[in-house]
Protein backbone atom coordinates (compact mmCIF):
# COMPACT_ATOMS: atom_id res chain seq x y z
CA UNK A 1 0.00 0.00 0.00
CA UNK A 2 2.75 2.45 0.89
CA UNK A 3 4.64 1.70 -2.29
CA UNK A 4 1.52 2.18 -4.44
CA UNK A 5 0.76 5.48 -2.66
CA UNK A 6 4.28 6.71 -3.26
CA UNK A 7 4.03 5.79 -6.92
CA UNK A 8 0.72 7.67 -7.23
CA UNK A 9 2.15 10.78 -5.64
CA UNK A 10 5.12 10.62 -7.97
CA UNK A 11 2.88 10.34 -11.01
CA UNK A 12 0.79 13.35 -10.03
CA UNK A 13 3.87 15.36 -9.11
CA UNK A 14 5.40 14.67 -12.51
CA UNK A 15 2.20 15.60 -14.31
CA UNK A 16 2.15 19.10 -12.76
CA UNK A 17 5.90 19.74 -12.77
CA UNK A 18 6.60 23.42 -13.33
CA UNK A 19 3.26 24.61 -11.93
CA UNK A 20 3.25 26.48 -8.63
CA UNK A 21 -0.26 25.39 -7.68
CA UNK A 22 -3.10 23.14 -8.72
CA UNK A 23 -6.73 24.18 -9.09
CA UNK A 24 -9.24 21.35 -8.84
CA UNK A 25 -12.62 22.05 -10.42
CA UNK A 26 -16.00 20.37 -10.62
CA UNK A 27 -19.19 21.60 -12.29
CA UNK A 28 -22.56 21.19 -10.60
CA UNK A 29 -25.56 20.26 -12.80
CA UNK A 30 -28.25 22.91 -13.11
CA UNK A 31 -30.85 20.98 -11.12
CA UNK A 32 -28.54 20.98 -8.07
CA UNK A 33 -27.42 24.61 -8.23
CA UNK A 34 -30.17 26.05 -6.00
CA UNK A 35 -29.58 23.35 -3.42
CA UNK A 36 -25.83 23.94 -3.45
CA UNK A 37 -26.29 27.68 -2.95
CA UNK A 38 -28.61 27.06 -0.01
CA UNK A 39 -26.33 24.41 1.51
CA UNK A 40 -23.36 26.77 1.59
CA UNK A 41 -25.34 29.92 2.41
CA UNK A 42 -24.40 31.69 -0.84
CA UNK A 43 -26.59 34.66 -1.73
CA UNK A 44 -26.52 37.98 -3.59
CA UNK A 45 -25.67 39.59 -0.26
CA UNK A 46 -22.30 37.90 0.11
CA UNK A 47 -21.13 37.47 -3.48
CA UNK A 48 -18.65 39.24 -5.73
CA UNK A 49 -20.34 40.34 -8.93
CA UNK A 50 -18.50 40.19 -12.25
CA UNK A 51 -19.25 40.76 -15.93
CA UNK A 52 -17.08 38.68 -18.24
CA UNK A 53 -16.34 39.32 -21.91
CA UNK A 54 -14.48 36.99 -24.27
CA UNK A 55 -12.81 37.91 -27.54
CA UNK A 56 -12.48 35.42 -30.39
CA UNK A 57 -13.21 34.95 -34.07
CA UNK A 58 -16.60 33.67 -35.26
CA UNK A 59 -14.90 30.31 -35.82
CA UNK A 60 -13.34 30.32 -32.32
CA UNK A 61 -9.87 30.17 -33.84
CA UNK A 62 -8.19 31.41 -30.65
CA UNK A 63 -9.88 28.79 -28.50
CA UNK A 64 -8.95 26.16 -31.06
CA UNK A 65 -5.32 27.23 -30.75
CA UNK A 66 -5.45 27.01 -26.95
CA UNK A 67 -5.69 30.78 -26.42
CA UNK A 68 -8.29 32.52 -24.26
CA UNK A 69 -8.61 36.31 -24.35
CA UNK A 70 -11.05 37.87 -21.90
CA UNK A 71 -11.84 40.95 -19.84
CA UNK A 72 -13.68 41.24 -16.52
CA UNK A 73 -15.55 44.06 -14.88
CA UNK A 74 -15.54 43.35 -11.16
CA UNK A 75 -18.07 45.40 -9.24
CA UNK A 76 -16.36 47.38 -6.50
CA UNK A 77 -12.87 46.23 -7.49
CA UNK A 78 -10.25 46.57 -10.22
CA UNK A 79 -11.15 45.53 -13.77
CA UNK A 80 -8.71 43.37 -15.70
CA UNK A 81 -7.91 41.62 -18.96
CA UNK A 82 -6.30 38.18 -19.29
CA UNK A 83 -4.50 36.23 -21.96
CA UNK A 84 -4.34 32.51 -21.17
CA UNK A 85 -2.63 29.63 -22.97
CA UNK A 86 -3.70 26.06 -22.32
CA UNK A 87 -2.03 23.58 -22.44
CA UNK A 88 1.57 24.67 -21.90
CA UNK A 89 4.89 23.13 -21.04
CA UNK A 90 6.18 25.31 -18.17
CA UNK A 91 9.78 24.64 -19.20
CA UNK A 92 9.07 26.43 -22.50
CA UNK A 93 7.64 29.57 -20.86
CA UNK A 94 10.20 32.36 -20.62
CA UNK A 95 11.40 33.48 -17.21
CA UNK A 96 10.81 37.15 -18.08
CA UNK A 97 7.07 36.79 -17.59
CA UNK A 98 7.34 35.53 -14.04
CA UNK A 99 8.32 38.98 -12.75
CA UNK A 100 4.75 40.22 -13.30
CA UNK A 101 2.51 39.97 -10.26
CA UNK A 102 -0.50 38.64 -12.18
CA UNK A 103 1.33 36.08 -14.28
CA UNK A 104 0.90 32.48 -13.17
CA UNK A 105 1.42 28.91 -14.26
CA UNK A 106 -1.08 26.50 -12.76
CA UNK A 107 -2.39 23.00 -13.25
CA UNK A 108 -6.14 22.81 -13.83
CA UNK A 109 -7.57 19.48 -12.75
CA UNK A 110 -10.93 17.74 -12.78
CA UNK A 111 -11.80 14.21 -11.77
CA UNK A 112 -10.74 12.92 -15.19
CA UNK A 113 -8.17 15.32 -16.63
CA UNK A 114 -5.25 17.62 -15.81
CA UNK A 115 -3.80 20.38 -17.97
CA UNK A 116 -1.23 23.10 -17.28
CA UNK A 117 -1.89 26.70 -18.24
CA UNK A 118 -0.09 30.04 -18.30
CA UNK A 119 -2.09 33.23 -17.81
CA UNK A 120 -1.13 36.89 -17.78
CA UNK A 121 -3.55 39.50 -16.38
CA UNK A 122 -3.28 43.28 -16.29
CA UNK A 123 -5.51 46.00 -14.87
CA UNK A 124 -7.93 47.85 -17.17
CA UNK A 125 -9.13 51.43 -16.47
CA UNK A 126 -12.77 51.75 -15.30
CA UNK A 127 -15.22 52.28 -18.15
CA UNK A 128 -12.90 51.03 -20.90
CA UNK A 129 -14.37 47.53 -21.16
CA UNK A 130 -17.89 48.92 -21.57
CA UNK A 131 -16.70 51.22 -24.37
CA UNK A 132 -15.04 48.30 -26.13
CA UNK A 133 -18.18 46.17 -25.77
CA UNK A 134 -20.32 48.73 -27.60
CA UNK A 135 -17.75 49.38 -30.31
CA UNK A 136 -16.55 52.80 -29.15
CA UNK A 137 -13.02 51.51 -28.57
CA UNK A 138 -11.11 48.72 -30.36
CA UNK A 139 -10.71 45.37 -28.63
CA UNK A 140 -6.94 45.84 -28.58
CA UNK A 141 -7.42 48.73 -26.12
CA UNK A 142 -8.03 46.36 -23.19
CA UNK A 143 -4.72 44.55 -23.67
CA UNK A 144 -1.30 46.00 -22.84
CA UNK A 145 1.86 45.89 -24.90
CA UNK A 146 3.28 43.40 -22.42
CA UNK A 147 0.33 41.08 -22.97
CA UNK A 148 0.70 41.39 -26.74
CA UNK A 149 4.40 40.53 -26.43
CA UNK A 150 3.43 37.53 -24.30
CA UNK A 151 1.14 36.34 -27.08
CA UNK A 152 3.97 36.62 -29.62
CA UNK A 153 6.36 34.76 -27.31
CA UNK A 154 3.88 31.93 -26.72
CA UNK A 155 2.12 31.69 -30.09
CA UNK A 156 4.84 32.93 -32.42
CA UNK A 157 2.53 35.52 -33.96
CA UNK A 158 0.46 38.55 -33.11
CA UNK A 159 -3.31 38.44 -32.82
CA UNK A 160 -5.25 40.62 -35.25
CA UNK A 161 -7.63 42.05 -32.66
CA UNK A 162 -9.69 43.73 -35.38
CA UNK A 163 -10.77 40.25 -36.57
CA UNK A 164 -12.23 39.35 -33.18
CA UNK A 165 -15.77 39.71 -31.86
CA UNK A 166 -16.98 40.62 -28.39
CA UNK A 167 -18.66 37.54 -26.91
CA UNK A 168 -20.73 38.28 -23.85
CA UNK A 169 -21.10 39.59 -21.30
CA UNK A 170 -21.88 36.84 -18.85
CA UNK A 171 -23.01 37.79 -15.39
CA UNK A 172 -21.01 35.90 -12.80
CA UNK A 173 -21.38 35.62 -9.06
CA UNK A 174 -18.36 34.46 -7.12
CA UNK A 175 -17.99 33.37 -3.51
CA UNK A 176 -15.00 32.25 -1.45
CA UNK A 177 -15.77 30.42 1.77
CA UNK A 178 -14.56 27.75 4.14
CA UNK A 179 -16.16 24.54 5.36
CA UNK A 180 -14.84 22.61 8.38
CA UNK A 181 -15.05 19.39 6.35
CA UNK A 182 -12.73 20.67 3.62
CA UNK A 183 -9.06 21.48 4.39
CA UNK A 184 -8.86 24.06 1.57
CA UNK A 185 -10.85 27.30 1.02
CA UNK A 186 -13.57 26.77 -1.58
CA UNK A 187 -14.44 29.04 -4.48
CA UNK A 188 -17.86 28.84 -6.11
CA UNK A 189 -18.69 30.66 -9.31
CA UNK A 190 -22.11 30.86 -10.94
CA UNK A 191 -22.33 32.03 -14.56
CA UNK A 192 -25.54 33.16 -16.26
CA UNK A 193 -25.93 33.63 -20.01
CA UNK A 194 -28.44 36.06 -21.48
CA UNK A 195 -30.70 33.13 -22.41
CA UNK A 196 -31.04 32.23 -18.72
CA UNK A 197 -28.83 29.12 -18.82
CA UNK A 198 -26.63 28.63 -15.74
CA UNK A 199 -23.39 26.84 -14.98
CA UNK A 200 -21.88 26.52 -11.52
CA UNK A 201 -18.30 25.56 -10.80
CA UNK A 202 -16.76 24.80 -7.42
CA UNK A 203 -13.01 24.63 -6.97
CA UNK A 204 -10.09 24.65 -4.59
CA UNK A 205 -6.48 25.69 -5.01
CA UNK A 206 -3.64 23.84 -3.34
CA UNK A 207 0.17 24.00 -3.47
CA UNK A 208 1.69 21.69 -6.03
CA UNK A 209 3.10 19.51 -3.25
CA UNK A 210 -0.45 18.70 -2.12
CA UNK A 211 -1.74 17.86 -5.61
CA UNK A 212 -2.37 14.14 -5.16
CA UNK A 213 -4.22 14.41 -1.87
CA UNK A 214 -6.09 17.55 -2.98
CA UNK A 215 -7.60 15.92 -6.08
CA UNK A 216 -8.87 12.88 -4.21
CA UNK A 217 -9.79 14.81 -1.09
CA UNK A 218 -11.90 17.44 -2.82
CA UNK A 219 -13.84 14.89 -4.87
CA UNK A 220 -14.47 12.87 -1.71
CA UNK A 221 -15.65 16.01 0.06
CA UNK A 222 -18.15 16.82 -2.71
CA UNK A 223 -19.51 13.29 -2.53
CA UNK A 224 -19.83 13.55 1.25
CA UNK A 225 -21.93 16.73 1.07
CA UNK A 226 -24.11 15.20 -1.64
CA UNK A 227 -22.98 17.34 -4.55
CA UNK A 228 -23.68 15.63 -7.86
CA UNK A 229 -20.88 16.38 -10.30
CA UNK A 230 -21.77 17.16 -13.90
CA UNK A 231 -20.49 14.15 -15.84
CA UNK A 232 -19.91 16.23 -18.96
CA UNK A 233 -17.41 18.39 -17.01
CA UNK A 234 -17.92 21.15 -19.57
CA UNK A 235 -15.70 24.18 -19.08
CA UNK A 236 -17.29 27.55 -18.45
CA UNK A 237 -15.39 29.07 -21.37
CA UNK A 238 -16.60 26.59 -24.01
CA UNK A 239 -20.15 26.70 -22.60
CA UNK A 240 -20.17 30.50 -22.94
CA UNK A 241 -18.41 30.87 -26.28
CA UNK A 242 -20.49 28.29 -28.14
CA UNK A 243 -23.64 30.19 -27.21
CA UNK A 244 -22.43 33.68 -28.10
CA UNK A 245 -20.81 32.61 -31.37
CA UNK A 246 -24.18 31.16 -32.41
CA UNK A 247 -25.65 34.65 -31.96
CA UNK A 248 -23.14 36.40 -34.22
CA UNK A 249 -25.06 35.83 -37.46
CA UNK A 250 -27.64 38.45 -36.45
CA UNK A 251 -25.22 40.90 -34.83
CA UNK A 252 -26.30 44.48 -35.59
CA UNK A 253 -22.77 45.85 -35.27
CA UNK A 254 -19.52 44.18 -36.36
CA UNK A 255 -17.57 42.95 -33.37
CA UNK A 256 -20.51 43.03 -30.98
CA UNK A 257 -22.44 39.87 -30.13
CA UNK A 258 -26.21 40.33 -30.68
CA UNK A 259 -27.23 39.27 -27.23
CA UNK A 260 -29.75 40.94 -25.00
CA UNK A 261 -27.94 43.01 -22.41
CA UNK A 262 -27.37 41.30 -19.11
CA UNK A 263 -29.36 43.17 -16.49
CA UNK A 264 -27.04 44.39 -13.78
CA UNK A 265 -28.32 43.97 -10.26
CA UNK A 266 -28.97 46.99 -8.14
CA UNK A 267 -26.34 46.84 -5.47
CA UNK A 268 -26.97 47.35 -1.81
CA UNK A 269 -25.41 50.80 -1.61
CA UNK A 270 -24.30 53.55 -4.06
CA UNK A 271 -20.66 52.83 -3.25
CA UNK A 272 -20.95 49.32 -4.69
CA UNK A 273 -22.77 50.18 -7.92
CA UNK A 274 -21.38 48.73 -11.15
CA UNK A 275 -18.75 51.02 -12.74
Amino acid sequence: MMERGAATRGKVARSIEGAAAIEIKATIPDHQIDGALAHFGLTARNDEERYIYFFDTPGLELLGAGIIARARRIVGDDHDSTVKFRPVNPAEVGEEWRKFRDFKIEADASETSLVKSASFSMKVPPGLIKRVAVGKKPIAAVFTREQEDFIVAMAGRRIDFSSLAVLGPLMAQRWRFEDPACPWPITAELWRREDGARLMEVSIKAPAAQAAVAVGGFMAYLAEVGAERDKSQQTKTRWALDHYVAKLSSAPTPGVAPSKPVTERKRRSPSSSAP
